[in-house]
């Protein structure tokens, strides 16, 4: 362990600088050839195939897999992207544990399942690095389509879109596209700036403009990307972040979960980052995972995840949790914060209370327990800021502060429709629930503008 571990406080250069590239390579490092035609042909191919019943983008997983096992990855690419053209992020970053590999037979009956996500990420990185492009876009429409956020499912939504021959202007607030994807997942589960190799992947069919730093509210309003555009899609993401609502919280140190992630994900030397030495993280889903083990990978001595409820209510996955556990990090259950210990504006320890159900209801039990901390990372989930969209005088449903939206991801507005974090119902952290939702908005938005349906 490295001297400067035992910094006080929040620190930079707790580690050596070796350690770094070690502790942050790749998660699942991908198969060679031999390993995925030996993985490949551990599947039944099973006809009813209740992995791709479990894949909300719907991939054809016995076939793409049977293109792997008889030697053609390309065409396992082009199978995949068919219905997820960010394939290739998805194979990093999603829960396959709970998804696909969850229902696999071989899963049900060896508790073994097939590897389907590193097999998907074989055949979509063997197409990409040979710059294999499978869709040519149609005639020009001359039609004009604008796109909110640059994220998953704006992404999806814009290259089907520009497939079918639309011209599509895509507005990003931050400085890359790519969104999630960029900002706020994991850095040992995408590494070598693969999200921007995808974004550009994506972008090299045509017809996509990305415009950056342009914010909707701030550089433009819908109402004037109604009356400019023959359709609009919005795709935005959650900006805000819940508050631990304990007393305290504003002292140094209390931080945000998303944007320590973000932080670490665009640094340039991991050296520099700062982290505490002992770090608490409030939350149960994957930002708290994510969070947490990052903050130990960063050279933390002790870091520990706090969660109201029990290991089973966790959203992060029995996977997630035991990678962060085999990290070093220890999660607590049946806490909740009360109050940040501040020690001259700063953070010097948490209060947290116990909590258990009672009548089906979360209450504290009164009693508390102390935990010292320099740092704590706040992710007890995001909000949808609404400000945005009604600026201009139109007004969009609403319904448990997200967008309203129908089974086609049309919206209450004329010409807009809306998919991913922002809409009621999304399945929060899946990108590939994200990419489902603009891609098929995008299928409505071309029946729409090329029908006598009203737009």
């Amino acid at each position: 362990m490295a001297e400067g571990q035992f910094k006080q406080g929040i620190a930079a250069g707790r580690l050596a600088p070796p350690e770094y590239a070690d502790n942050f390579s790749d998660l699942h490092p991908p198969f060679d050839r031999h390993e995925a035609l030996v993985e490949a042909d551990r599947c039944y191919f099973c006809y009813d195939a209740p992995c791709m019943q479990a894949c909300p983008t719907s991939i054809d997983i016995p076939m793409f897999i049977r293109q792997i096992s008889t030697g053609n990855p390309v065409g396992a690419a082009k199978t995949i992207f068919d219905q997820n053209i960010l394939g290739g992020m998805c194979a990093r970053v999603c829960p396959t544990e709970t998804l696909c590999e969850e229902v696999c037979v071989r899963e049900v009956a060896e508790g073994k399942p097939v590897q389907i996500g590193r097999l998907q990420r074989y055949a979509t990185d063997t197409a990409m690095a040979q710059h294999k492009q499978f869709y040519e876009r149609a005639a020009p429409t001359g039609k004009r389509i604008a796109v909110v956020g640059a994220g998953p499912a704006g992404l999806a939504c814009a290259h089907r879109l520009a497939v079918n021959g639309h011209e599509v202007t895509v507005y990003e607030a931050k400085p890359k596209a790519g969104g999630l994807n960029e900002y706020g997942i994991a850095a040992y589960k995408s590494v070598d700036g693969f999200a921007q190799a995808e974004v550009d992947y994506i972008t090299a069919v045509g017809g996509i403009h990305v415009q950056h730093d342009k914010a909707l509210g701030r550089d433009m309003s819908l109402a004037e990307l109604a009356s400019s555009y023959d359709a609009v899609f919005l795709g935005m993401g959650l900006a805000g972040v819940n508050a631990l609502r304990a007393e305290g919280e504003g002292a140094e140190g209390v931080q945000d979960a998303v944007d320590f992630i973000a932080e670490l994900r665009q640094a340039g030397d991991l050296a520099q980052l700062p982290v505490g030495r002992r770090v608490v993280v409030i939350g149960g889903g994957m930002t708290a995972i994510d969070a947490a083990i990052q903050s130990k990978l960063l050279g933390a001595e002790e870091v520990t995840i706090c969660y109201r409820r029990g290991k089973e209510h966790m959203n992060a996955s029995e996977f997630e949790q035991d990678l962060a556990a085999s990290k070093g990090v220890t999660i607590r259950h049946w806490l909740q914060p009360k109050s940040v210990i501040d020690a001259g504006g700063r953070v010097a320890g948490i209060e947290l209370e116990y909590t258990t159900l009672r009548d089906g209801k979360l209450v504290g039990t009164g009693e508390t327990m102390l935990i010292d901390a320099d740092q704590v990372f706040k992710a007890i989930g995001q909000s949808f800021d609404a400000s945005p969209l009604n600026g201009s005088g139109n007004s969009i449903a609403m319904e448990g502060g997200r967008i309203k939206v129908d089974a086609e991801g049309r919206t209450s507005m004329a010409k807009v429709w809306a998919g991913g974090d922002c809409v009621v119902d999304a399945r929060e952290d899946l990108t590939v629930a994200a990419v489902a939702a603009g891609r098929d908005a995008a299928e409505s938005i071309h029946r729409a503008l090329t029908s006598n349906w009203r737009v």
